[in-house]
């Protein structure tokens, strides 16, 4: 999947125009692409759609439009983008709660490397994950990191021939396992176009 470039932004007066319109169209394209493992774990697959409005609400929101200061958050969001043998996502642990929060994150700390994904036929693969930096450390996991699922050859042409796919924690504190919806299984695959 081809990475973002300056020329694929749209200026801040342009994305601000159009702004309503993009960002609707951008939450119905990530709840395609979400999944969620349990009530406090969420996966939101990325994309250049994911992306590229993340992208566009980080210029707006920090007022950047000089060339340089754009080609940094390309530079710190392009990562996400799938190489085309990968699935990129970001995990969310969500609790609603901010104490309830704190403690889960404490009693949660490196679980972000339990996360695999499994092709069915297949054995698992564990993400890899926080790849630019550490989101945990001694005391407690962030509620945010990123990963990245790389799936060998065979397992994405069984993608390809209709094999499921499936999303989970290998972890005694959070044993999950779903299996991706049609339409996000669907989505994924253009992943690795």
């Amino acid at each position: 999947m081809r990475k973002l470039e300056r020329s694929d932004l749209l200026t801040l007066e342009a994305y601000a125009a159009q702004r309503a319109h993009l960002r609707a169209s951008a939450h119905a394209h990530k709840r395609v692409r979400t999944a969620h493992l349990g009530d406090h774990f969420t996966l939101l697959f990325e994309d250049r759609i994911t992306v590229q409005a993340q992208v566009q609400e980080m210029l707006r929101i920090e007022r950047i439009f000089e060339p340089a200061g754009i080609q940094d958050e390309l530079d710190a969001y392009n990562p996400l983008i799938p190489d085309g043998d990968n699935l990129k996502a970001t995990l969310l642990i969500e609790y609603p709660d901010a104490q309830q929060r704190a403690l889960a994150l404490a009693h949660l700390h490196g679980i972000e490397r339990a996360l695999y994904s499994q092709v069915e036929g297949h054995a698992r693969t564990l993400a890899h994950a926080d790849e630019d930096l550490d989101r945990s450390d001694a005391a407690k996991t962030s509620a945010v990191h990123f990963l990245r699922f790389q799936i060998e050859p065979p397992a994405i042409a069984a993608l390809r021939a209709g094999a499921r796919l499936y999303f989970g924690i290998d972890d005694a504190r959070a044993p999950l396992c779903v299996e991706a919806s049609p339409a996000l299984r669907e989505a994924l695959l253009a992943d690795f176009d």
